[in-house]
C-alpha cells in the first residue's frame, strides 16, 4: 500500500495533502504548454502571457483530445480540436459552437500552483492549498545563493528513492562504488552510529563516523530531503542539495534536485553554471542503465553524474518495486523502520477520519559547518 500512490489509493491522498515538484520552471515556456504525469495522473503545464504558470487537466472534456498540443490565449487554453477554451482553474469558459448564454458547465481538474527556486510546485489534494512553507529551506534563499534545478526519471518506485534518503549507511558503501567523489572521500567507509527521531518536520538523522565527521539530516516529511556535501574537489564551497522524489506512477518517480551555493566569484560562479549546464542538466542515469549494470561503468564526472550513478544502481536494483516482504532488516536499518512506522500512523489516521500530524517548516533547523575540513554534515 506505500508504493501505491495514484489518485483513489490512501497513499495517493497523503501525498496530495503537501505540495508537490511537477517540473522544472525553464522547460515550460510563457505562452506554451507540455503534458507532465504525476501519480499516476496525466496534466497539462502550461505558461500564459502573464508569465504565470498553470496546471489544468491532461484532455479536453468534450472529444477528450490531449490539451498540450493546443494553444494558450492570454492565460487560458483553447482546445487545438473544437476551440472549447479553459481558465488555469480548469473551468471552461468558452465553447464556440454551443452559443452558451453563460459559463459552460464544464470543468476539468486545475490544481494550484508556485515556483520556487527554478521548480514548479503544485498542490494536487481536495480543498484550499496548505501555506507554501514547508518545502522551503533558508539556504536556498540567502542573499546571493545560486540555486539550480534539475530532474531525473528513474524507473523504480518513489519508496525505494525516499527510504535511501533515511539509510546513512548505504554512504559509506554506494558512494564508493566504482571510484570515489569528493563525497565519498568525505564520508569515509566508517560504520557510523546512527540516531534518529522525529521532529515538527520529518526526521532528524545523525550519523556519526567521528568527532570531526557527523552527518546530520533534516528529512522533511513525506519525501524530501536536504543534505550538504562536498562539490568538485573537496577544498570547493560545499553545496546544499534539496532532494524531492514524487511518483510518475508505480514504476517511476521522478527526482527533483536543488543544486544551491553562495557565489564565490565571478570566476568560480561561471565555472558552476558551465559545469552544470554541461555535466548536470540533460543528464540522467536512467540513459546509462546498461552501462552501470552489464558494465560496471561510471561516469567520468565524480560529481553530480557519479553521484547520481551510484545511488541508481543502489536503488534501482531493488527491482521495479522491491519486495519488501523478503527482505532481512537490522538495527542499521532504523531510520527506514520509523519512516514507515510513521507513514502507517499517517494511513491509519487518514482511514479512520481523523486529522494527521500537522507537519511544519522547523522553526530551528539543525546548525551546520559551512567549508569543507569541517565536520561532514547534511541538512
Amino acid at each position: 500500500m506505500l508504493t501505491q500512490t495514484s489518485r483513489g489509493t490512501e497513499m495517493g491522498r497523503l501525498l496530495r495533502r503537501f505540495w508537490q515538484p511537477v517540473a522544472r520552471s525553464h522547460t515550460v515556456a510563457k505562452m506554451a504548454a507540455k503534458p507532465i504525469r504525476i501519480m499516476g495522473e496525466d496534466l497539462t503545464l502550461y505558461r500564459g502571457e502573464s508569465g504565470r504558470a498553470f496546471l489544468v487537466g491532461g484532455r479536453c472534456a468534450h472529444r477528450l483530445t490531449v490539451l498540450h498540443t493546443s494553444w494558450v490565449e492570454h492565460d487560458e487554453m483553447r482546445c487545438i480540436y473544437h476551440g472549447w477554451k479553459y481558465d488555469g482553474t480548469g473551468q471552461c469558459v468558452e465553447r464556440p459552437a454551443e452559443k452558451d448564454a453563460g459559463p459552460p458547465p464544464v470543468k476539468i481538474v486545475g490544481y494550484p500552483v508556485d515556483e520556487y527556486c527554478g521548480l514548479v510546485f503544485a498542490y494536487l489534494g481536495e480543498g484550499p492549498a496548505p501555506e507554501f512553507d514547508l518545502p522551503r529551506k533558508e539556504a536556498f534563499e540567502r542573499p546571493g545563493t545560486i540555486a539550480l534545478p534539475r530532474e531525473e526519471i528513474w524507473p523504480c518506485n518513489w519508496l525505494q528513492q525516499v527510504e535511501n534518503s533515511l539509510d546513512a549507511l548505504h554512504v559509506s558503501f554506494v558512494h564508493r562504488a566504482g571510484v570515489s567523489g569528493a563525497f565519498g572521500q568525505a564520508v569515509t567507509a566508517r560504520i557510523p552510529k546512527l540516531e534518529y527521531f522525529e521532529t515538527e518536520a520529518g526526521i532528524r538523522q545523525i550519523a556519526t563516523r567521528g568527532a570531526n565527521n557527523v552527518r546530520v539530516s533534516d528529512w522533511t516529511f513525506p519525501n524530501n530531503n536536504h543534505i550538504f556535501h562536498p562539490t568538485f574537489e573537496n577544498d570547493d564551497a560545499w553545496m546544499d542539495v534539496g532532494i524531492w522524489v514524487v511518483p510518475v506512477d508505480e514504476e517511476r518517480s521522478a527526482r527533483f534536485n536543488v543544486y544551491a551555493r553562495p557565489s564565490v566569484s565571478p570566476e568560480q560562479d561561471r565555472k558552476f553554471r558551465d559545469y552544470f549546464q554541461t555535466h548536470a542538466q540533460s543528464y540522467s542515469s536512467a540513459d546509462l542503465h546498461d552501462q552501470l549494470f552489464d558494465r560496471h561503468k561510471y561516469p567520468d564526472d565524480r560529481f553530480m553524474q557519479l553521484t547520481s550513478a551510484q545511488d541508481y544502481v543502489a536503488q534501482v536494483g531493488q527491482d521495479t518495486i522491491a519486495d519488501r516482504a523478503n527482505e532481512y532488516l537490522g538495527q542499521s536499518d532504523a531510520g527506514i523502520v520509523l519512516l514507515r512506522k510513521i507513514l502507517w500512523r499517517e494511513l491509519d489516521l487518514l482511514r479512520a477520519g481523523k486529522p494527521t500530524k500537522r507537519w511544519r517548516k522547523l522553526d530551528h533547523p539543525a546548525e551546520l559547518p559551512k567549508q569543507a575540513g569541517a565536520a561532514t554534515v547534511d541538512a
